[in-house]
């Protein structure tokens, strides 16, 4: 635990006692010179999830005798991939669904009994983020159960949507016009996540 977590926690807002916050994130999506922002929702919120498969042990010359988890779990990460691509109306708000960790068995030659899926979820809207989860939980625990496996879904919250304030976006234009003439410009919306939400949470901020 570290970053504005921990800052918050040892009672940064209670010291310091700000109005505002403000911050500056060196991107390399940006050339030289460039500087990016936009009223509103700036970067995503994000969440954490992790799948546990269960099956049934067998020896790999037997797979008939066990329930292969692997393969359980290799059908739940194409399944996934559907849950934003065709139950997420993305012209409205973007939404990513990552596995990115997918650890499984100890030898070549064991089926082994469970399986363990690790990844993230972006969103901005706390609606669609409720929704998600739901789908998620629904379509992990009845592929599960399709092959005679089962599965736990645990979700744990990650950071915030990061909003900036529309009104304090206005007041500072001027300003990042005159120390970078041209070179301002609004961004869409990304779907990386940032721990500033945390302080935006709490004052008027912008990123």
């Amino acid at each position: 635990r570290g970053g504005a977590p921990l800052m918050l926690d040892e009672g940064l807002l209670e010291l310091a006692k700000p109005e505002a916050a403000f911050a500056l994130h060196v991107g390399s999506m940006l050339s030289t010179g460039q500087v990016m922002l936009r009223p509103g929702p700036l970067m995503a919120g994000s969440d954490f999830f992790r799948i546990v498969v269960s099956g049934r042990q067998s020896h790999g010359s037997r797979p008939w005798k066990g329930i292969d988890p692997i393969v359980v779990s290799a059908e739940i990460v194409s399944a996934l991939q559907t849950v934003v691509s065709r139950t997420v109306d993305v012209t409205r708000e973007p939404a990513v669904v990552t596995v990115g960790q997918f650890d499984a068995g100890v030898r070549n030659n064991i089926i082994p009994d469970r399986a363990r899926l690790v990844g993230t979820i972006r969103t901005f809207d706390e609606a669609m983020r409720a929704d998600l989860e739901g789908r998620m939980r629904r379509m992990v625990e009845r592929v599960a159960e399709g092959y005679g496996a089962t599965a736990k879904v645990t979700f744990e919250p990650g950071y915030p949507v990061t909003a900036n304030d529309a009104r304090f976006v206005d007041q500072l234009l001027p300003t990042l016009e005159r120390v970078a003439p041209g070179r301002v410009r609004e961004v869409s919306k990304i779907t990386a996540s940032e721990d500033f939400s945390l302080y935006a949470q709490r004052v008027p901020g912008v990123f």
